[in-house]
């Protein structure tokens, strides 16, 4: 039995691992979460690592969805293997960032309450930073939603790093409940009272959270939305053909718009080429993504084009770009440009507000609905509420689940309804408590009349940002340095 142990903590550590992914959205159950998080405060560094690859290769098997690349100019021979190779690249990168947790863990003192405080806490500030740079798409900040959406409402105080630090302190409570159960020691039930006390109050606190105020009969801030989900197959966009059926569904989304009296016209990521202009020049505003040049250099936009107008009046550039899709490293130096069919995108300014004269905006260009503190910041800035424009075309419904997932949870961090125009999906309204108001089929073509209201209140995360996990970290931090001086 000895000799069978080793085996026995990698293996289940890899199935930890695997049902961790199974848990994160689309599916979003954070009881199976819970679970697959225990054995992770018990493993040494090296099955945590296992942990933390096999969670991200389940979450993010969407990738290999990117074969065939043969119509980027990636060889059809090349384009499965370096599919694959991105996808487990991924993996690796996981894999050593938990395993270094779970080292620092263990040097720590997993058992100690403090060192549990600190490390949630480590961990969710670790997914709001990687949210911002390239090779991060989702965490356990996300893992309540769609199945939780009460727990989920905590997230209007704590934002998404604090939700990644509770599942983690959950399963830490759950994880000491076992070892003291199987060494029957007394106060066990007491304990597994109490956390179960815990989580009903959590849940009983993050519902009220999300209880909206009743909407003010006639209010001018409501606001008249059509979404226009062309489903132009991504492969196909540039054919002449798909380009005819684009113009035509957005010749015939301005004149429904004119005609249903619309303030406004929304088309997803990368609906226009550079230099297209709008069919008509409708009585209505658009904003359509797209592409433009701007010194020199070619930026995945969101253009906003003006009533009566057909050529955009202002514009905000993707900042958070995809890595390998549309940038890579030192790739002005390469012939390959990524797998993008538009080649390099150059980056744009960080802030996502859109000030328009008819009101800020907050703006999310596909990938950057991941980085809930951009637009927690944009709202600060006085964002009304949130557009996310994108097109995960040729993926499978499991990013569309994922992106749906976030989008809820960027609505309640932020207390702003949320309007998503996706080429193939999903295309859909999300009101400030994370309820998914209206949706448009998948893959299907056609315009979604929305309306929502324009909001002005802030939200304790769009206040405080990240100090409630900073406070939680500082305070763990200042336990253990005054337990070490009293045993010296």
């Amino acid at each position: 039995m000895a000799g069978n142990r080793p085996l026995w903590t990698w293996s289940g550590a890899a199935a930890a691992g695997l049902l961790a992914g199974l848990a994160l959205p689309p599916w979003g159950c954070p009881p199976l979460l819970w679970l697959a998080l225990i054995p992770l405060w018990a493993l040494g560094p090296g099955p945590a690592a296992l942990w933390g690859g096999a969670a991200v290769l389940v979450s993010h098997r969407w990738l290999l969805w990117l074969h065939p690349l043969d119509w980027v100019g990636v060889p059809l021979p090349l384009s499965l293997p370096l599919c694959v190779l991105l996808w487990a690249s991924l993996g690796v990168v996981a894999a050593a960032l938990v395993g270094g947790w779970r080292l620092l863990v263990q040097r720590l003192g997993p058992e100690r309450r403090s060192t549990a405080c600190l490390a949630a806490a480590l961990w969710g500030l670790a997914e709001v930073v990687l949210a911002k740079g390239p090779l991060f798409w989702i965490g356990l900040g996300s893992a309540a939603l769609p199945g939780d959406r009460a727990l989920a409402g905590l997230a209007q105080w704590i934002g998404a790093g604090g939700l990644a630090a509770l599942q983690l302190l959950l399963a830490w409570w759950l994880w000491r409940w076992l070892v003291a159960w199987a060494a029957q020691r007394s106060g066990v039930w007491r304990s597994a009272s109490a956390w179960l006390l815990v989580v009903v109050l959590l849940h009983a606190w993050g519902w009220r959270l999300l209880q909206l105020p009743e909407p003010v009969a006639g209010a001018a801030s409501r606001l008249n939305v059509l979404v226009l989900q062309p489903a132009i197959p991504t492969r196909e966009k540039f054919s002449w053909s798909q380009q005819q059926a684009l113009l035509r569904r957005l010749a015939g989304a301005q004149l429904q718009a004119e005609q249903q009296g619309a303030d406004l016209l929304v088309l997803p990521e990368g609906a226009l080429a550079v230099g297209q202009t709008l069919p008509h020049a409708a009585e209505v505003e658009v904003l359509s993504g797209g592409f433009r040049e701007m010194d020199g250099e070619l930026r995945s936009s969101v253009l906003r084009f003006a009533p009566g107008e057909q050529v955009p009046v202002q514009a905000i550039d993707k900042h958070r770009l995809v890595p390998l899709g549309e940038w890579i490293p030192g790739g002005s130096w390469l012939s390959w440009a990524g797998l993008s069919a538009v080649g390099g995108v150059s980056f744009g300014e960080p802030s996502r507000l859109l000030a328009r004269p008819a009101g800020a905006i907050g703006v999310a260009i596909c990938y950057e609905i991941a980085d809930g503190a951009a637009l927690a910041a944009a709202t600060r800035d006085g964002a009304g509420w949130l557009l996310a424009s994108a097109n995960l075309d040729p993926y499978p419904a499991q990013l569309q689940g994922q992106f749906a997932a976030l989008a809820q949870l960027r609505a309640i961090e932020t207390g702003r309804w949320l309007v998503s125009a996706a080429n193939t999906g999903p295309s859909l309204l999300v009101d400030p408590s994370g309820a998914v108001r209206q949706r448009l089929s998948t893959g299907i073509a056609a315009t979604l009349p929305v309306q929502l209201q324009v909001r002005v209140a802030r939200t304790g995360y769009s206040h405080t940002g990240e100090l409630p996990l900073l406070l939680l970290a500082a305070g763990a931090a200042a336990a253990r340095l005054r337990s070490r001086v009293r045993q010296s």
